[in-house]
């Protein structure tokens, strides 16, 4: 059985799907993915979809299911690389991705992420220009 890579990168996963997702393949993904977000405390996960020229129904529920496993262990997902005809597909099939964010590349998507948890963490930027540091809401 192949397994698909989870790369670390800072507190960011990264995942780049390069082969033909299977039923198991796809379930083993999941699996590898949340003990990785749990071991490492990373607080992003980047699938890089580039590489797949066909995005089915069956691959679309599988991101659904991944973002919102990893949405409950505290890490934003965010679908990067997807080719204008599989996002038509996707739309076509009514997929609508419900709670997975996108972005063109993979630099873009870690500054989404970076950015979502800045407002997570409640982080002023107003007020880091001034004074330099971050400071936190209450």
């Amino acid at each position: 059985m192949e397994r698909v890579p989870v790369l670390k990168i800072g507190d960011i996963l990264l995942v780049s799907i390069q082969i033909d997702m299977s039923d198991q393949t796809a379930v083993t993904l999941q699996e590898d993915l949340a003990e990785r977000i749990v071991a490492t405390g990373a607080h992003g996960v980047i699938i890089d979809i580039t590489a797949l020229d066909i995005v089915d129904s069956f691959v679309g529920r599988m991101l659904s299911t991944i973002a919102s496993i990893s949405k409950v262990l505290d890490a934003e997902t965010v679908v990067v690389g997807m080719r204008p005809a599989v996002a038509i597909t996707l739309v076509e099939l009514g997929l609508s991705l419900n709670g997975i964010r996108t972005a063109l590349n993979v630099e873009r998507g870690m500054e989404l992420i970076a950015a979502t948890r800045e407002d997570d963490l409640g982080f002023d930027e107003a007020e880091d220009a001034e004074s330099g540091s971050a400071a936190t809401s209450a």
